[in-house]
């Protein structure tokens, strides 16, 4: 990461490119981070939007209040909206510039490691729609990404482990071997975050490059998202379950969708156990019922990788070999949830 972070933007800051200036933060990041982007920037004037913090405001109502205090602030298409939080925030932030006035200039400052390592690149924005995950949005890149380590301090143990799961992910994906999953375990995951967010994240934006609006390659990033988006929407919806982060959710997804790998493309068994194992010294594991499972499956209709009332998943066949595209039965996938219980 550069050694100035902001240069660029404190650049345009003082050349007076835009008309006005916005900063959305949440109730957290307003707390805690506001204080050190103004200190790093040195900015002075603009005007601060702040809205609830969580994922069960990631909807259209949140939209509608950024977008009434735009016009309250008389807000231009020459105006820039800096999205300061995390995933949830940067999304929804990139979705609101993109589509007022017919999309104004943002900038993304991811403040947790999930933004860091993957929620703020690849120009994905968009909102939940009736707690369906990511229902509504498009594909609009930021003018620019400020990678700032200094904000993880903000963060409490969970929150900052819960960003490795799109690290874990990225390892699984990757087919180089000093990034892969078995060289991301060896390396201190406190001292070492500097290095993993400049090198995973770049993992993200090679793939994204090579496939800018997810028509092929690209899909491999929602390894673990099929089953994890599923489990994340039914943990808002039921009261069996407590509400689950994402990365909390998405674990649960790797681990059920590569025991499906191991099942239909012969993962290999050893590397399954040992994820799970490594997986499970960082995050908690969740108990669901049969009811619960069942429920689960019947959300996954709605994912946007769907294709003629089809399921498609993303699947390995080996650690940096990911297959799209690919098709699984019911029983499978009960199958998975036993295995991930160790119920089987």
């Amino acid at each position: 990461m550069k050694t100035d972070q902001y240069s660029s933007l404190k650049e345009k800051l003082s050349s007076k490119a835009f008309s006005s200036i916005f900063v959305l933060v949440d109730d957290n990041t307003e707390k805690f981070c506001l204080d050190i982007f103004i200190k790093k920037t040195k900015i002075d004037e603009y005007n601060k939007i702040t809205i609830n913090s969580g994922e069960q405001n990631k909807n259209i109502d949140t939209c509608q209040i950024i977008w009434d205090k735009l016009n309250v602030f008389n807000a231009d298409r020459k105006s820039l909206l800096i999205n300061l939080g995390g995933g949830v925030l940067t999304d929804m932030g990139g979705f609101v510039a993109s589509t007022y006035l017919r999309g104004i200039t943002f900038i993304n400052i991811p403040t947790t490691l999930l933004g860091m390592v993957d929620a703020a690149h690849g120009g994905k924005t968009g909102i939940d729609f009736k707690l369906l995950k990511n229902q509504i949005g498009l594909f609009s890149d930021p003018s620019e990404v400020i990678l700032d380590s200094d904000y993880l301090s903000t963060l409490t143990k969970d929150e900052f482990l819960n960003g490795y799961a799109e690290v874990f992910k990225h390892s699984l994906l990757t087919n180089k071997k000093d990034l892969n999953f078995n060289s991301l375990i060896k390396l201190d995951f406190y001292k070492d975050v500097t290095f993993i967010i400049e090198k995973y994240s770049e993992i993200k934006k090679e793939i994204v490059e090579s496939d800018k609006f997810e028509s092929n390659q690209r899909k491999v990033l929602n390894l673990g998202h099929t089953i994890g988006h599923a489990v994340e929407s039914y943990s808002y919806m039921t009261t069996s379950l407590n509400e689950l982060k994402h990365g909390e959710a998405i674990i649960v997804g790797l681990i059920t969708e590569l025991y499906i790998s191991h099942k239909q493309l012969n993962f290999p068994i050893e590397d399954l156990e040992n994820i799970k194992k490594n997986f499970s010294e960082y995050f908690n594991m969740v108990s669901f019922s049969d009811k619960d499972v069942e429920q689960i499956h019947d959300l996954m209709i709605y994912d946007k990788k769907n294709e003629a009332d089809k399921l498609n998943f993303v699947l390995l066949e080996e650690i940096g070999s990911p297959v799209i595209d690919q098709q699984i039965t019911k029983e499978f996938f009960v199958e998975a949830f036993k295995f991930y219980s160790n119920s089987l």
